[in-house]
């Protein structure tokens, strides 16, 4: 009889050790799929912020990668023009488009893309009003290769040839070089829209 109680006081003892046991697993079950569910959690939201953070580079790409947070400077330039460029006495065309500019220890040089170059020639007092666009006495015919690069330092596409290569004074006495993309097809014209380079200097 005493071994009857003996034998189920173990056969409880055994049963209680069990359940605790399955406890402690159930627990353990809990446990990591709780942690499972917040690394689940963490890795969307780390990859929600990286998808917001490279939106916002993509955004503002242009203030970050550009001299003066300004999208027309090139790298290296050392000061900043302003919103509407004078380049050679006047201001580049309304409307112009592909701006670009460099500037460097007192000189700049601006590019764009215009259909309204000749007024801007005039305007800057680069041609007379009276003179063709080709007269020799103020420009030179300049290289006819494809591809003509920009000077060093400025950003953009290239030139495009043949070009020509206008040479003037500016009302300080500074020269102001322009080069302008001549049309391979029209007599005496510029391309339509025309590549256009002004060298200046800021002072």
């Amino acid at each position: 009889m005493g071994a009857e109680r003996a034998t189920s006081g173990r056969a409880v003892s055994g049963g209680v050790d069990e359940v605790s046991y399955l406890d402690d697993v159930d627990d353990t079950e809990r446990g990591g799929s709780a942690w499972r569910r917040r690394l689940s959690c963490m890795a969307v939201a780390v990859a929600v912020l990286a998808v917001m953070a490279g939106g916002l580079v993509w955004l503002f790409q242009d203030e970050l990668f550009h001299p003066f947070g300004d999208a027309r400077a090139c790298e290296g330039s050392d000061t900043q023009l302003p919103g509407v460029i004078r380049a050679g006495g006047a201001p580049i065309p309304t409307g112009a488009s592909d701006i670009h500019y460099f500037t460097r220890n007192g000189s700049a040089e601006v590019t764009f893309v215009s259909n309204q170059v000749p007024d801007y020639l005039r305007q800057a007092g680069i041609l007379p009003e009276d003179k063709p666009l080709f007269d020799e006495k103020y420009g030179t015919k300049g290289v006819a290769d494809d591809e003509i690069e920009l000077p060093e330092g400025l950003c953009g596409s290239p030139l495009r040839g043949p070009v020509w290569i206008y040479h003037s004074t500016s009302t300080t006495g500074t020269s102001v070089n322009v080069t302008v993309e001549v049309s391979p097809t029209v007599r005496d014209d510029f391309r339509f829209p025309a590549r256009t380079v002004v060298t200046y200097s800021l002072h």
